[in-house]
């Protein structure tokens, strides 16, 4: 692939009782090279910027706020809001973003994650689903495991709310399930 992407992309999708998960995740990363890392934890408008922030505070990688025409680069970690997609461009990929409706998730964990699709058959992608209400999340790990992301879901025992995790393992063939301490491990060691 021409464009300028990272090698290998994880992307986390949550909801409640993330926050805590992300944080044990973005604390434990060794420093990202050819790497980048794109978090979906559904969040109050208001809380995704101190959010950000908080992450920030004890990382060793840079950690930004998903805006509109940023660009993808490599060895950075971004916490989407609102409807994020990736787009390709002529020689790069970049974010676009629109606040969320109402109506839909903030942010939209699906529309963010199936805009990464096109980047499957080029970028090795580890999609993680953790604890949350729902099923937000679900159809794209589906179709990102079909295009042959690796996909990993925490088990019954360690998620803080089973919702999307369970869906999760009864909708996506050979989806991997582990306890939140096995999949920061795996994040961390896809991540060298």
């Amino acid at each position: 692939m021409s464009f300028s992407v990272p090698k290998k992309v994880v992307l986390i999708g949550a909801s409640t009782g993330g926050p805590g998960q992300i944080q044990k995740i973005i604390d434990s990363l060794p420093i990202l090279s050819n790497t980048s890392i794109v978090i979906a934890q559904h969040m109050v408008d208001g809380f995704i910027n101190s959010f950000t922030k908080r992450l920030q505070v004890n990382s060793d990688n840079s950690v930004k706020l998903i805006q509109d025409k940023q660009t993808f680069e490599k060895s950075t970690v971004y916490i989407a809001q609102g409807e994020a997609k990736i787009n390709k461009k002529t020689s790069s990929f970049e974010f676009s973003y629109k606040p969320a409706t109402k109506e839909s998730f903030n942010p939209d964990i699906n529309v963010l994650f199936n805009s990464f699709l096109p980047l499957a058959k080029d970028v090795n992608i580890l999609n993680v689903i953790l604890t949350g209400i729902g099923d937000d999340g679900v159809e794209s790990c589906k179709y990102l495991s079909e295009h042959g992301a690796r996909c990993v879901t925490e088990s019954k025992q360690s998620a803080i709310v089973d919702g999307m995790p369970n869906r999760a393992r009864s909708s996506i063939e050979n989806i991997e399930v582990h306890d939140i301490k096995e999949i920061v491990n795996i994040i961390s060691e896809f991540c060298e």
